[in-house]
């Protein structure tokens, strides 16, 4: 059983940064790969990214590659995803997400984060 919980979200300029962070608790952490979808209002949620249970495998929807980096910290139970060179378009309540199967971290993860709104202003 994994449990997920979602800060660092807030409001910034476009072009700004921000660090979302997700804590895991669970003996499993560090077997479970992980990622990060979001929602936009009047949108479905979309897959963000995704990474390995140890870390070596990161995925990436197009519109974010190069802005975005998903690490984690299993020491720490933690994921993060930096965000930079933010856009309006980025705006959505940002979802964590985790699942033993790595294909379902990207197509439909069996463990949810509550979520943290991320607002980009232009």
């Amino acid at each position: 059983q994994v449990h997920l919980v979602e800060s660092g979200g807030g409001l910034v300029q476009a072009g700004g940064s921000l660090r979302l962070s997700c804590a895991a608790s669970g003996r499993t952490f560090s077997r479970y790969p992980m990622g990060w979808f979001r929602q936009a209002p009047g949108k479905e949620r979309e897959f963000v990214a995704a990474i390995s249970g140890g870390g070596a495998g990161t995925y990436y929807t197009d519109s974010v590659k190069g802005r975005f980096t998903i690490s984690r910290d299993n020491a720490k139970n933690t994921m993060y995803l930096q965000m930079n060179s933010l856009k309006p378009e980025d705006t959505a309540v940002y979802y964590c997400a985790a699942d033993p199967n790595i294909d379902k971290v990207v197509t439909g993860p069996g463990y949810w984060g509550q979520g943290t709104q991320v607002t980009v202003s232009s």
